[in-house]
């Protein structure tokens, strides 16, 4: 368990966030390094020409070990779309075959594959959302020897319902199906291994559960993808001029994935102090300490006969909360009033707290909605 640290955030004692899964607080020390590329793009003079590459490295190693992949293993791009139209300019899908995902998915790995299906006389297999939150089942049923690609994240986006990767991972190795995930609703605040999952790609934005900007992202390309066509060609994934081709040919590993406009120091600083945070507290931790504040989410609402997903079918980090038989306009709204901060996602609210949260914040939301709904 990792003791409360809204210390090290700028969050007033008034503020009720419970939204991280939207989009998480900066922590005060990326904001300094934050500040500090500021400095150097307003003194360009003082930039150390190794700043690129030593930060970025670092980095990227760090995001490496956080889901036991190798460096080599990693690109750093710029979002989740970017990252998923990498995975679908490199698989194959034959006339006839499907892509499996999920009913509501978020909407970055959806899109390339609706243009990915119809370019190639596809469609695509929406598994319904369960009654019961239980997801795995349905989706393992999806999968056949049509299926050409399954895209899915570790849990639901809206409210937290997990997927069983492994099992999912093994049935794709079964019927021949790539795997393509998308983990940035999980990186950061619960275990993920490649090792263990095996997917073809894998992409996480790091706004939300790594406490980075909006514009950083990696990819994750499985060793035998590395020789596969990046959408951009840039200085920084080719290699210098080749004097036997006369061309600059892309680097070695996943490396050949990664965004132009890498060099961008500020957000690059701002992502690497954040990422060497979350990895000192360690993603089981940030786990165990945060599913008692979703077990509390749950008992409130049971209480009250609202739904959400049991414990064993979600994830400790975010919980969904549905109000059966009634329909509150502007609800998120209407708690950031009280200074309560959610999102309404689906037929209800997203709960999704961090490491400065607690117990009492779970009861001031619990006071705010009983002011809105009806139980």
């Amino acid at each position: 368990m990792i003791d409360n640290v809204k210390s090290l955030f700028d969050i007033p004692s008034d503020i009720c966030f419970l939204n991280c899964a939207a989009q998480s607080p900066m922590l005060k020390t990326a904001k300094v390094s934050g500040d500090a590329g500021l400095a150097i793009k307003s003194n360009p003079w003082t930039l150390d020409p190794d700043f690129w590459s030593d930060r970025s490295g670092e980095l990227r190693a760090i995001l490496a070990e956080m889901i036991f992949a190798q460096t080599t293993d990693v690109a750093l791009i710029p979002s989740t779309a970017y990252g998923v139209a990498t995975a679908a300019k490199n698989l194959s899908m034959d006339k006839g075959q499907n892509i499996v995902l999920l009913e509501g998915q978020f909407p970055s790995n959806v899109i390339a594959w609706e243009q990915k299906a119809h370019a190639c006389g596809g469609s695509l297999n929406i598994v319904g959302r369960p009654a019961d939150y239980d997801w795995t089942p349905h989706v393992l049923e999806a999968i056949s020897e049509k299926t050409a690609i399954v895209t899915l994240p570790p849990c639901h986006w809206t409210d937290g319902s997990k997927i069983d990767l492994v099992a999912v991972g093994q049935r794709c190795r079964d019927k021949g199906a790539a795997l393509v995930v998308d983990a940035t609703q999980a990186v950061g605040a619960m275990a993920i291994d490649v090792s263990a999952i095996q997917p073809d790609f894998l992409i996480c934005s790091s706004y939300k559960w790594l406490l980075s900007p909006v514009g950083s992202a990696f990819l994750y390309a499985a060793p035998k993808w590395q020789e596969g066509q990046p959408i951009e060609y840039n200085k920084f994934n080719c290699d210098d001029l080749d004097p036997s081709t006369g061309m600059h040919l892309p680097k070695a590993g996943a490396l050949r994935f990664d965004m132009g406009g890498r060099n961008n120091f500020i957000l690059l600083s701002m992502a690497l102090e954040s990422a060497k945070q979350v990895r000192k507290w360690g993603a089981d931790d940030v786990q165990k300490t945060l599913r008692p504040l979703t077990n509390l989410v749950a008992e409130m609402a049971t209480e009250r006969g609202w739904s959400v997903p049991v414990g064993d079918k979600r994830v400790g980090h975010i919980i969904g909360i549905s109000f059966p038989n009634q329909n509150i306009d502007n609800l998120a709204k209407k708690l950031a009033d009280e200074k309560v901060f959610v999102s309404e996602r689906g037929a209800g609210i997203r709960v999704s707290p961090y490491l400065y949260n607690n117990a009492d914040d779970i009861e001031q939301l619990f006071g705010a909605l009983d002011r809105f709904v009806d139980v």
